[in-house]
């Protein structure tokens, strides 16, 4: 594989941007370097497309996401040195510039995808890390006999559970801080939520108004809403306070409002709309369930290139909570993944130069893993076949994973590398086992296919 050169990688980057004063903020997510530009007319897009390691620029409102791979924060690391460029920027700052591309870019679906997207996919390593835990226990139970009353059961178990159960805390920081707001409240708004006298209260009522038995603890929607009426609020006192009264009675005020107009009305709202979207999903996929997941495993190459697919995690989550596993998204999503990862490898196959190869089986490998985007964006879009191909892999594969059964126990990544997520914690095997031959399946016709497709592609 080609060896990247993230210095002259980011120096490039940098001054196709339009230079270190044209840089509000820097960030980035699992893949993507993320940029909010002072003067978006001088981003050189075809430029940065140019730079050797860049594999796509996508503007999602009010930012540039300039597309690398898994291996973004030796880029971003490099970003960093320029001393002109502070990462995150200034909150105002980076508000004004993101909120005038967005009227100039944007619409209403894109801002709730990419704020939705935005919001889930830096929590994405912690719910990696604490699903991938819950499968770690079922093979410590289930296979080397550990009891589930020892010590080293009852801390993985807790690494397990504070995931999921503190997660209104992770999303609270990342919704507030995707909103230009203060993170910190966001996350201070989770908290409350879970509070012990709070989280499934019951006959709570503020000032004589009853307040309605929420379990926050297994739903993300009330405190998406509350962090969104709460930056509202948080923005308004910093515009209209004085500077000298800030400090005190910005975060005060900010969170004596929002906390009861959560819980009396954004809470249930939240909680009912999680409820009949769960529902709603569930059904759709109890109608006809192999059609259900083929149509995922068929659009996930589609969603990953709109970036869409870290929309999807609100679904995810009612799900979860109302079956106690995925059966849909991330199970459709696994056939997909992987059938990308056979699609690059057969186009590195047939490609001619030392780098299409590179890029090819590097993106293969990682989306064998489950990370799609260097290999959507690299492979499957540029050639085309390719596209077709893992989305002919990515559909049988699903319609074989609907006809079997196949569900997704934990959250993670769908792909190879997230085996143990589909271990039934019942003990049986049959799910697993059934998850690898999909997988397999997946990968061999997206291999086979886009093979022939480029071929008669060549010939053509």
């Amino acid at each position: 594989m080609v060896k990247k050169n993230y210095g002259a990688m980011a120096k490039g980057i940098v001054e196709k941007a339009g230079g270190e004063s044209n840089i509000v903020s820097a960030t980035h997510c699992m893949t993507r370097l993320r940029l909010v530009l002072r003067d978006p007319s001088r981003f050189d897009t075809d430029g940065v497309k140019a730079v050797p390691g860049v594999l796509n620029v996508i503007l999602q409102n009010g930012e540039y996401q300039i597309v690398i791979g898994q291996d973004v924060p030796d880029l971003y690391a490099e970003i960093q040195k320029f001393e002109g460029i502070k990462a995150g920027g200034t909150v105002e700052d980076a508000e004004a510039a993101a909120v005038d591309m967005a009227q100039h870019h944007g619409n209403v679906m894109n801002a709730i995808l990419s704020f939705i997207g935005g919001t889930f996919s830096p929590v994405i390593p912690v719910l990696v890390a604490g699903g991938l835990t819950g499968a770690v226990l079922s093979l410590l139970t289930t296979v080397f006999g550990v009891s589930a009353e020892s010590g080293t059961y009852t801390v993985f178990y807790a690494i397990n559970q504070a995931t999921f159960y503190f997660l209104p805390v992770f999303i609270g920081y990342a919704a507030a801080s995707r909103l230009k707001s203060n993170g910190f409240l966001g996350a201070f708004l989770g908290a409350i939520l879970l509070y012990s006298t709070i989280n499934g209260a019951e006959g709570l009522d503020f000032f004589g108004i009853p307040i309605q038995t929420v379990t926050y603890n297994s739903t993300v929607f009330p405190v998406i809403l509350g962090v969104l009426f709460m930056s509202v609020v948080y923005k308004f006192l910093q515009k209209y306070i004085p500077v000298f009264l800030k400090t005190i009675f910005v975060p005060l005020i900010t969170m004596l409002v929002t906390v009861p107009v959560t819980l009396i009305v954004l809470g249930p709202i939240g909680n009912t709309a999680g409820t009949l979207l769960a529902n709603g999903v569930y059904a759709v996929y109890q109608a006809v369930p192999p059609l259900a997941v083929m149509i995922v495993g068929i659009t996930t190459p589609l969603m990953v290139f709109f970036g869409m697919n870290n929309a999807t995690y609100p679904v995810v989550f009612a799900l979860m909570a109302a079956v106690n596993s995925d059966p849909l998204i991330c199970t459709g999503m696994a056939p997909a993944n992987v059938a990308v990862g056979g699609a690059c490898l057969a186009a590195a196959l047939m490609a001619k130069s030392v780098e299409e190869k590179s890029v090819g089986v590097s993106a293969g490998v990682t989306a064998l893993c489950g990370i799609t985007e260097p290999g959507v964006y690299g492979v499957l879009f540029p050639k085309t076949y390719p596209l077709i191909g893992a989305m002919i892999g990515g559909g049988i594969g699903g319609l074989l994973a609907g006809l079997l059964g196949m569900t997704q126990y934990v959250i993670s990544t769908p792909g190879f590398i997230s085996l143990p997520a589909y271990i039934d914690p019942a003990g049986s095997s049959y799910n697993v086992m059934v998850s690898m031959v999909v997988m397999v399946v997946a990968v061999v016709i997206g291999f086979v296919t886009t093979l022939i497709l480029g071929k008669r592609f060549e010939k053509k």
